[in-house]
């Protein structure tokens, strides 16, 4: 199952990208999602930034700590 998820400043997580999406939920500002399988299996929805989200493909790793965005690992 996959969860929807704005990460939080303080989610700690990392795992591997299985797809890449983007949209404009509100008719006017472009959000862009990755959808990362965890290493605890759990799969969630992450919106990250326009440069992240250009940046990684799919099978990149993200990683991310308490109080910073996700990065690339």
């Amino acid at each position: 199952m996959v969860t929807s998820h704005t990460s939080g400043r303080d989610d700690a997580w990392e795992g591997v990208i299985e797809d890449k999406s983007r949209g404009m939920l509100d008719g006017s500002n472009m959000y862009h999602f990755v959808e990362v399988r965890r290493t605890d299996g759990e799969s969630l929805r992450v919106r990250v930034d326009r440069r992240l989200w250009k940046s990684v493909a799919v099978g990149d790793r993200l990683v991310k700590e308490a109080g910073s965005d996700p990065v690339k690992g």
